[in-house]
Parts: structure tokens; sequence; C-alpha cells
């Protein structure tokens, strides 16, 4: 398999179905349309549209059918950066190399250009013709994943547990899991869906392990990395007192923490046929520099 072409095969997929999606943009006003562009339009890897699409490619489902769903994974994955970015929450100036969403558009429109996101995110994949059981049960995981009982509880946890000095590995683990396993994990799961539940479980496994690994490398990259190099502003972390695997585990312990879930996330994969790609996804994220 060629990894590269096919990354950019799905990478093309994504932008072609990004695009159509923000004609939609249209008819709203100006600055909102603007600010929603701005927040989306340079992604970085895109990495949870492009696992979602290429776990449906090796299931067997039609694309087609399932770019509504990496838009919209990318749309809320980009309302929570907007958000997390806010001076109410991390306070930072810069995302994706570039000034946040609020820092360019003001405080106002970055909540709202954050509400549009996420808003929009369920618009889209509900527009999709002959509506079926599988995209429900799809759209389901997006909303279990991303709500309440997911994501935004790993926020409210991240948040409430800054400059606590009494932690517990569990108690990373659930922030961990609810703030960033959850959301790589619904990619896979909304292709599961759609293929009628085929390696659900695996996935499942594999997504929450992949997101314990991802945050604790993203740690790591805070730890030792710079602006130029991650994106964002580096040691920014440290500065607020965040509990993170460095707090918990110490930058070398992170590292073999790190690593120990790259090894189990290789063993599921070995159980799932024609999983090549998120095996050499897997390899590229553990050893990424940014």
């Amino acid at each position: 398999m060629n990894f590269d072409f096919q990354y950019n095969k799905y990478l093309d997929c994504f932008n072609d179905a990004y695009k159509k999606a923000i004609l939609n943009f249209d008819k709203i006003p100006t600055s909102l349309k603007e600010s929603m562009i701005y927040a989306t339009i340079d992604g970085g890897k895109r990495i949870r549209p492009i696992l979602c699409l290429a776990t449906a490619d090796f299931l067997g489902v039609d694309l087609e059918l399932v770019k509504p769903f990496a838009v919209a994974l990318e749309f809320i994955h980009s309302y929570s950066l907007v958000h997390d970015d806010l001076p109410c929450m991390d306070n930072d100036d810069y995302r994706r190399g570039k000034l946040s969403t609020h820092k360019k558009f003001g405080e106002a429109m970055g909540v709202l250009t954050g509400d549009a996101l996420l808003s929009f995110a369920f618009e889209l994949c509900l527009a999709k013709d002959n509506f079926t059981l599988s995209d429900a049960k799809a759209l389901k995981v997006l909303a279990d994943f991303s709500g309440f009982s997911g994501m935004i509880t790993g926020q409210v946890l991240d948040l409430e547990n800054e400059k606590n000095n009494v932690y517990t590995e569990e108690l990373l683990n659930d922030i961990y899991i609810n703030k960033t396993s959850k959301l790589l994990t619904a990619p896979l799961l909304i292709a599961s869906a759609l293929a009628y539940g085929k390696y659900y479980n695996e996935l499942n496994e594999f997504g929450f392990k992949l997101g314990l690994m991802f945050q604790i490398c993203d740690d790591i990259l805070d730890e030792e990395g710079a602006l130029t190099s991650i994106g964002k502003t580096p040691h920014k972390d440290k500065e607020v007192d965040k509990l993170t695997s460095i707090k918990v585990y110490g930058l070398d312990g992170a590292k073999a923490k790190a690593k120990q879930y790259y090894s189990q996330c290789r063993e599921i994969l070995a159980k799932i046929k024609n999983s090549e790609f998120l095996q050499e996804f897997l390899d590229k994220i553990y050893i990424r520099k940014k």
C-alpha cells in the first residue's frame, strides 16, 4: 500500500466535500462566514475525517455516503478548538500556526463561530438524501461522543482540575478518554455503523487507546516543542498548571506510556483485516513532531 497516495485520496475526498459544504455559508452574515471559514480552512492534517473515510473505505462503504460525516467531524473538532482558545477557557492566542479565531474576529464572534460550526455539522448529516437507519446510528455516535457525555465532560474535567495538586492516573485517563479519545473514536465507529457494525468492538478499543496515545504525545510536544513547529503556544499547559501526563508520569514516564499504548494499538489492528492504512497512520501519529 502506498500510504501517501491513499492519504491524498482521502484528503481530496474531504476537500471536495468541504468546498461544497461551505457554499451554505453564502446565506449567512459575511462576518460569520469569514470567521467559520477561517476556523476550518487551514485544518492541519484533517485526522478525524481521514480516519473516517479510510475506515469506511476498507470496510466497503461508498465514500459518497461518508462525506457529510467526515466534514461534520472536522467542523465539530474545529468548533472545540475555537472555544478552547477563548479567554474563559485556555486563553490561547495561536492555533494551527495563526491567530486564534477570537483574536482575529473578537471574542463574541469566536463564541458564535463555534456555536455555528457545531449546529451546522448536524444539519449537514441530516441533509442527506435517503437517510437510513445506519445513518441514524452513525449520527448517534457523533452526538454521543462530541456531546455532554463525551468531549464536553472531558473539557469540564480538564478545567476543574487545573492547579489541582490532588490527582490520579484514573482522573487523567477520565479527562483524556472524554476530551480526546472519544472524538478520535467517533470517526471509526461512524464508519462501522455505516458498514452495519463491522469490527465495531475492535475499532472502539483501538480508538480509545489511540486517543490516549495521541494526547500523551501532544503533552510531550507541548513540553519539548516550539510555536514554529507545533502551531500553537508551547508550554501553555505547564503555565496554567493543567493536569497532564507529564505531571502524572514525568517526561520519561509519559514517553514510556505513549509507547505502551502504541503497542496495544498495533495488537488491536492485527485483528482487523485490511487495516494497513490505519497501521501506518498510527505510526505517523506516534512519531509526529507537530
